[in-house]
């Protein structure tokens, strides 16, 4: 992940919420040299000069999952006394946000808000993206209901940790997916991580660690994003859960994916969990998973990019090499970093493609088709032919290492 790409990503972003009518010039915040993590800084410009429109806001809209399960939403909010907060000590304990997506009850509930309209114009003002109404992002469409009642069942989990200074709500799209196919999806906010997320008695906190993260502090900061996860995790599995409707987890089927320093965080925590079965990083680097054993003998995807996943990244290459037993790395052709999230599809509904070039839709459809597929084989037990070699029907999705089969489980 170098840093150019937040010229790409900023031009997503621009292009998206401002249906491409706006002329500009991109920079970034002061950070530190070019390195696996300071794209994670997200999107950023300098300078905005837009064309006003008269033209209506365009109302944008998730793209409509595939599974056959409507989808509910609640909030949870976590502290983890046992830690004071990495980036602001004087804050005190540890706080998360979590997102529950839950297979629900058809026609229960009322729909849900992708974000808030204040955590959207803070979200925006952080890219240099004043101009641009904040009900354009706030307003989109998701396909999920909050106080839907849950459906019955028992339901694997998987938690999702989103990039480096980006709101969880980026992750929305493939958390609905996942969901409509029968999952309960965990979607983390990390406390000071992020522009626009807000926390009960604090309001939206500042991203105290957004010009913080570079070589020297990346690691560290990818572990402390793996102790969240797993405290999430003892909170949703424990003894006594956190969550009024934990009953619907199935504790013995339980992964983790995250985007960007979201994977690096996920892989992370799954090497030091043996509760965890399976893993997904999207685009992320990897911290230092430890030995060997950490991570082998529980399936890994590794879905990238195929301008900087092609043999050139050592942190990945080192990690496909370190570890036995299932493993798949995937490079999607014309991908930009951010396409394995919501931007990509709200920018391809406005004209606007990722920067690489894939349109915004196959970006979604990719994202969602793998994953899940990764997830309905490694805690369902049942075998997906698209993980086992190119296909047809994707023809931008490249083996770039196709490991030998071991075992499906």
């Amino acid at each position: 992940m170098q840093t150019r790409r937040r010229t790409a990503v900023a031009a997503l972003l621009t292009c998206a919420l401002t249906g491409g009518t706006a002329a500009l010039t991109t920079g970034a915040r002061a950070a530190p040299a070019p390195s696996a993590t300071t794209a994670d800084a997200g999107p950023t410009t300098a300078g905005l000069t837009a064309a006003k429109t008269q033209a209506p806001s365009p109302r944008l809209r998730l793209p409509r999952p595939t599974g056959p399960h409507a989808v509910g939403r609640a909030s949870l909010h976590l502290v983890d006394h046992s830690r004071r907060d990495p980036w602001v000590p004087k804050a005190g304990a540890r706080e998360l946000m979590v997102s529950l997506y839950y297979p629900a009850r058809t026609g229960t509930g009322t729909p849900a808000p992708y974000m808030s309209r204040k955590g959207a114009r803070l979200f925006l003002a952080d890219r240099g993206l004043d101009d641009v109404p904040a009900e354009v992002l706030s307003g989109t469409r998701t396909h999920t209901r909050t106080g839907a009642r849950p459906a019955p069942g028992s339901h694997p989990l998987v938690v999702l940790s989103p990039g480096f200074s980006v709101p969880g709500t980026t992750l929305t799209g493939l958390a609905e997916e996942l969901t409509s196919r029968g999952y309960v999806v965990a979607v983390v906010d990390h406390a000071y991580e992020a522009v626009g997320v807000a926390f009960p008695g604090r309001g939206i906190l500042p991203c105290a660690a957004c010009d913080r993260v570079g070589d020297d502090t990346f690691e560290p900061a990818a572990k402390g994003r793996a102790k969240d996860l797993r405290f999430v995790l003892d909170r949703l599995t424990g003894a006594r859960p956190g969550w009024r409707h934990a009953g619907l987890i199935d504790k013995k089927r339980v992964g983790m994916a995250g985007h960007s320093l979201g994977g690096a965080g996920a892989a992370a925590a799954t090497a030091g969990d043996a509760r965890v079965r399976a893993a997904v990083n999207m685009d992320g680097p990897f911290a230092d998973v430890g030995p060997a054993s950490d991570l082998s003998g529980r399936p890994l995807l590794m879905l990238g990019t195929a301008a900087d996943h092609s043999g050139r990244d050592k942190l990945w290459e080192a990690t496909w090499d370190r570890i036995s037993g299932w493993k798949r790395w995937l490079r999607v052709a014309g991908a930009d970093h951010f396409a394995f999230t919501d931007l990509a599809p709200l920018a391809g509904q406005l004209g606007e493609d990722t920067p690489g070039g894939l349109p915004g839709r196959r970006a979604a459809a990719i994202t969602g088709t793998y994953v899940g597929a990764f997830f309905d084989q490694h805690l369902r037990g049942r075998p997906q032919p698209v993980l086992n070699g190119p296909s047809a029907a994707n023809p931008e999705v490249r083996f770039h290492h196709l490991a030998p089969p071991t075992s499906q489980n």
